[in-house]
């Protein structure tokens, strides 16, 4: 077998390009946007693509949620945190990620990804469970299995070699 697999209940890795930050431009396009400042918050539907650096999420549904006082018009609207919906998708480098829901909180700097099916890929090695947690600070992760087991498939070719 050219990959080895792996089953437990959760395991723990580093994904460092599942990241998004509060202090670098952000390009967000949506089929409709709704803002409502008065409750700080902004929704995306339809065609949801947003692109920081070298991350792109796409979802069906993205409400953001800012400081009070902000305005995502104005274009100071400190962004608190994001939730997502209706097929998530996240690239980051070479990583990606699917889940049916997510949230980015970017006060307490971190993602989490739910769903019957939570995929992570890097190349050829691929992470399955039901809720991915990342710390995006230090790009730790931890996947859950919520009541079934997480699967790793890894290719022993995408190993680096060591010197």
């Amino acid at each position: 077998m050219a990959a080895g697999q792996a089953i437990a209940q959760e395991t723990s890795s580093r994904m460092d390009g599942l990241r998004l930050s509060n202090d670098a431009p952000i390009q967000i396009q949506s089929d409709k946007l709704e803002i409502r400042d008065q409750e700080s918050k902004a929704e995306f539907t339809g065609n949801v693509k947003v692109v920081q650096g070298t991350t792109t999420l796409q979802a069906g549904r993205m409400i953001v949620q800012y400081s009070a006082g902000g305005s995502v018009a104005g274009g100071n609207a400190d962004i608190e945190k994001i939730d997502v919906s209706e097929k998530v998708y996240l690239k980051s480098g070479t990583q990606e990620a699917t889940s049916d829901t997510g949230t980015f909180n970017l006060v307490n700097e971190t993602l989490v990804l739910e769903g019957d099916k939570v995929v992570l890929s890097e190349g050829k090695n691929v992470f399955v469970g039901c809720k991915l947690t990342v710390t995006m600070r230090t790009g730790e992760a931890k996947l859950d299995a919520c009541g079934g087991r997480v699967m790793i498939q890894l290719d022993p070719k995408s190993r680096k070699p060591s010197n």
